[in-house]
């Protein structure tokens, strides 16, 4: 049986730093899993939620990429039990709706989210509800780091790639953004036979870029880069990629399409770029698609699982550090300054730390 109480990481208030302490153990739901957590990735849509950008209910543990070990399972569970090593897509689908039955559970309209509608895997525990059709088995020679990595960088690019850009042998791909997600879906196209041209502002970022697979980079601090990413692909991409989140990207995202192209939308928009003009004229005229991505269902996971296997990808190429769950909070925080990042940051939970003397109920 697990334990009364687990170790977690903690906020009372959005913006103050996170504390390492003890909270009640929850509760596995009738159709849920209690899964003990060995690897828990940081995002920086923890981020988002710890500066407040994404409402929460407080006190609040965060984290929503992870993997580990079922310890529980609810009555209602058929296709899990006790001891299998899992992991799960950060949008969770009720399992019961249209969307849940035909295999696309990230658009669930009842959809929760560990670290956002409820406690999150920064802890020892974490509660997967609807199990049988969010948990996803990991595959023998998937080391929990590496499948805790997926997150939703690796699995949102995934899905924006092959779901949404149907890239493969041959395609025209140009990625706007080389942060996680970005990088992720360079990989990501590359290894699947597109050609890629990686758009960011920052020279490491872009060297980081062509170090994975991209053919060709365009700094979009010196040049005209719908006139670029043109030169680059031959006349223009078949797909492009936000993986930023900024009108002025999106906006010369789709205008580097070549005609009937198709822009995938990952990034995602706050403020006023929420409600940014597209440019019509062109998407109509040449019949371009413009689709938004967000997340990947459990159901999908299967073949992104295979290529990590095989070693066709190889997420560990991301991984910045591995670290406890007192440098999960390091992480987080410095997650302010966006210059900050060097790659992926896994914390293992199961490494020892000393907890705060802080208690919450």
């Amino acid at each position: 049986m697990p334990p009364l109480d687990m170790r977690a990481v903690v906020y009372d208030r959005t913006g103050e730093r996170p504390v390492l302490t003890r909270i009640a153990m929850p509760e596995c739901p009738p159709d849920g899993a209690l899964v003990r957590v060995e690897a828990t990735g940081v995002c920086r849509s923890d981020w988002h939620a710890w500066r407040g950008h994404d409402p929460v209910v407080l006190p609040h543990v965060p984290g929503h990429e992870y993997a580990g070990v079922v310890a529980e399972v609810g009555p209602e569970v058929r296709g899990f039990a006790p001891g299998d090593r899992v992991t799960a897509p950060f949008v969770n689908g009720c399992g019961r709706c249209e969307w849940c039955r035909s295999g696309q559970a990230q658009v669930c309209p009842d959809q929760t989210q560990p670290g956002f509608t409820h406690q999150g895997s920064f802890a020892e525990y974490v509660v997967v509800r609807a199990a049988d059709t969010n948990l996803v088995a990991i595959p023998a020679g998937v080391d929990a780091v590496a499948a805790a990595s997926l997150g939703c960088r690796f699995a949102t690019a995934y899905r924006a790639v092959t779901a949404h850009g149907q890239v493969g042998e041959g395609t025209e791909v140009a990625v706007f953004g080389c942060g996680g997600v970005g990088l992720s879906a360079v990989m990501i196209a590359t290894a699947l036979g597109a050609t890629v041209t990686a758009v960011d502002v920052s020279p490491a970022a872009l060297e980081r870029a062509r170090a994975l697979g991209a053919a060709h980079t365009v700094d979009a601090r010196d040049a005209d880069t719908e006139e670029a990413v043109g030169r680059a692909t031959g006349g223009g991409a078949h797909v492009t990629i936000d993986a930023i989140g900024s009108a002025a990207t999106a906006q010369t995202a789709i205008r580097s399409l070549r005609r009937r192209g198709t822009h995938v939308q990952i990034g995602l928009m706050f403020g006023d770029d929420e409600s940014a003009s597209v440019p019509w004229g062109r998407v109509i005229a040449w019949e371009l698609e413009i689709i938004g991505s967000h997340g990947m269902p459990g159901a999908d996971y299967p073949a992104l699982l295979d290529l990590v296997r095989d070693g066709r990808l190889r997420p560990d190429l991301l991984l910045g550090s591995v670290v406890d769950l007192e440098g999960a909070i390091d992480a987080l925080v410095a997650m302010d300054d966006p210059q900050s990042s060097s790659g992926i940051v896994v914390a293992r939970v199961d490494a020892v730390t000393t907890t705060s003397s802080k208690e919450h109920a």
